[in-house]
């Protein structure tokens, strides 16, 4: 359903109340950026990378899977490397998601310009992958380190830029034309469109949207009662509390002003109940609460890292790391059992360079990464490779 631009506009709106909290969600993901990969200090690049086993609880083993999206605008694909024991990497397969990549107008680093392009669900084992310019998602089962099953559902709108997941409930993100959050039933025959679930987020982007105007990432709240929002330039970031049965209780957003100009990225510390937002504007982060009827109190006000352009924000324990685009760094920060958010360090960069990337001490840094190609669009519409940048990734 679409909402006039009046109803986009009314500020924190009070929510209907809704019922308990969902079985907390098993659905994680090691990425740094939708549709784009924080470097290790030394660029962007549009892929993604996901996990199988970073947050799993099964142990460490040379069967665990990375997978990475190339977002090829002929034809998006997924790689998948096998991971060792000591974190080493070997490519073991390219799938074609049956849908293909896309690129945000004026882009200049993340072509889709969103954070959870991909996610792994490790509770029904499925691989979910946004086709941003076919208007689809595709799922993959996952068997070892080979992808099976593929399904292709349309996304429910333009340009699906972001995945989030919570029991058997998966949500979609749709960037282009007035931006939409569509849900899904994640069964044995992958997605099933949820009536009653699709929303408007009441912008006004082109079908290929401005990659600052594009909404940045949705999430669900770790108890799954509500699903968020970030809209960028909009400044908001938006709250639709959730039935139990996997279905907004509003009409509309419960839309908040953001603290930080340019909210981007959303992740959660570990008690599930502080939401942490990147801000890409003065590459702050800001810590809030989620209050039951959809509004947000801030918690700690937007924190500057001193870097260029915070777009990506993930958690790894009670540490959390950021990709800023704008001079190619990573930041570390550190969360003290009080909830308050600092900075690794004085200069606000956990990796500096792609050269330096890896083999840091064990206080929470950065521990090894892989090199992967970064692709670049061409004015034919093809992905070619064109550098080489250093991934930063955890694992148990």
């Amino acid at each position: 359903m679409n909402n006039t631009p009046e109803q986009h506009r009314r500020m924190s709106r009070s929510a209907a109340t809704r019922g308990g909290h969902r079985a907390k969600s098993r659905t994680r993901r090691i990425m740094i950026g939708g549709g784009a990969l924080a470097a290790a200090a030394a660029a962007t690049v549009a892929v993604t990378v996901a996990s199988a086993s970073q947050y799993s609880g099964s142990a460490p083993g040379a069967d665990h899977a990375v997978f990475v999206q190339g977002n090829e605008l002929g034809g998006n694909t997924i790689h998948v490397f096998a991971r060792g024991d000591d974190g080493t990497l070997n490519a073991s397969g390219t799938y074609a998601t049956g849908g293909k990549g896309g690129d945000q107008v004026d882009a200049p680093t993340d072509s889709l310009a969103s954070q959870g392009s991909l996610v792994y669900d490790d509770a029904s084992g499925m691989l979910l992958a946004v086709n941003a310019g076919s208007g689809t998602v595709t799922s993959f089962r996952v068997e070892g380190n080979r992808l099976t099953d593929r399904h292709v559902v349309s996304s429910g709108g333009t340009f699906p830029a972001s995945i989030a997941v919570h029991g058997r409930v998966a949500y979609v993100m749709n960037a282009g034309g007035r931006g939409s959050v569509q849900g899904f039933e994640i069964s044995g025959e992958g997605l099933r469109p949820l009536a009653g679930s699709h929303r408007s987020l009441g912008l006004n982007n082109k079908d290929v949207p401005l990659f600052s105007s594009s909404p940045g990432e949705v999430a669900f709240t770790p108890d799954g009662r509500d699903l968020i929002v970030t809209t960028k330039s909009a400044n908001t970031v938006e709250v639709l509390p959730m039935r139990r049965n996997g279905l907004p209780s509003v009409a509309a957003p419960v839309v908040n002003r953001s603290a930080g100009a340019v909210p981007f990225a959303i992740t959660f510390d570990a008690t599930g109940k502080r939401m942490l937002v990147a801000e890409a504007a003065k590459s702050t982060v800001t810590t809030y609460k989620v209050r039951h009827d959809g509004t947000l109190k801030v918690l700690q006000k937007p924190l500057p890292n001193g870097q260029e352009t915070l777009c990506w924000l993930e958690r790894a324990g009670n540490h959390f790391y950021g990709g800023n685009t704008g001079n190619s760094t990573v930041t570390g920060y550190r969360m003290d059992r009080n909830g308050r958010l600092a900075l690794t360090n004085d200069v606000g960069i956990a990796a500096a360079s792609a050269h330096r990337a890896g083999g840091h001490d064990g206080n929470g840094e950065l521990r090894r990464s892989v090199t992967v190609g970064r692709p670049r669009s061409t004015g034919r519409g093809r992905r070619t490779q064109a550098a080489f940048v250093a991934v930063p990734l955890t694992y148990r």
